[in-house]
């Protein structure tokens, strides 16, 4: 994982660790990061970033919960065997819904925003296990380096 992938909003009222958990859960589910990849060490990612060690370390904790990352002594944090890209119907529905969405002009909030009121309009259904469920956090701005 480069750097360049998270990009912290530190006017965001969003906490920077949520900011770091969120962006490498989308970067899972988008496989830019895949089974197997190495995250950059806490003390790396925190200086990268420019903000402190157990920021990093508690995001690295809630992916390490939610199954999504294993950290091992030798290997480091590593994205877990069982992580998945999102189904890739769902891929192509979530593009093409950003490139409608800034043909008509909406800016990341607006279109992440749209995504929230979705989510909160419509019954969540029951899901298959290899389909992750979406995350009830706040999302910080996705970065634009992707």
């Amino acid at each position: 994982m480069s750097p360049h992938q998270v990009v912290l909003d530190l006017s965001s009222s969003v906490p920077p660790y949520e900011q770091i958990r969120s962006q490498i859960t989308a970067l899972v589910a988008a496989s830019a990061l895949r089974p197997g990849d190495r995250l950059p060490t806490v003390r790396a990612l925190a200086t990268d970033l420019g903000v402190a060690a157990g920021t990093v370390a508690r995001a690295y904790r809630e992916l390490e919960s939610e199954g999504l990352v294993a950290t091992r002594r030798r290997t480091g944090t590593t994205i877990a065997s069982g992580a998945e890209a999102a189904d890739r119907g769902v891929q192509r529905a979530a593009h093409a819904f950003v490139a409608v969405a800034r043909t008509a002009g909406l800016g990341d909030g607006e279109v992440i925003d749209l995504v929230r009121g979705a989510l909160l309009a419509t019954p969540t259904p029951a899901r298959s296990s290899s389909v992750p469920a979406p995350s009830t956090a706040r999302s910080p701005e996705p970065p634009t380096s992707l």
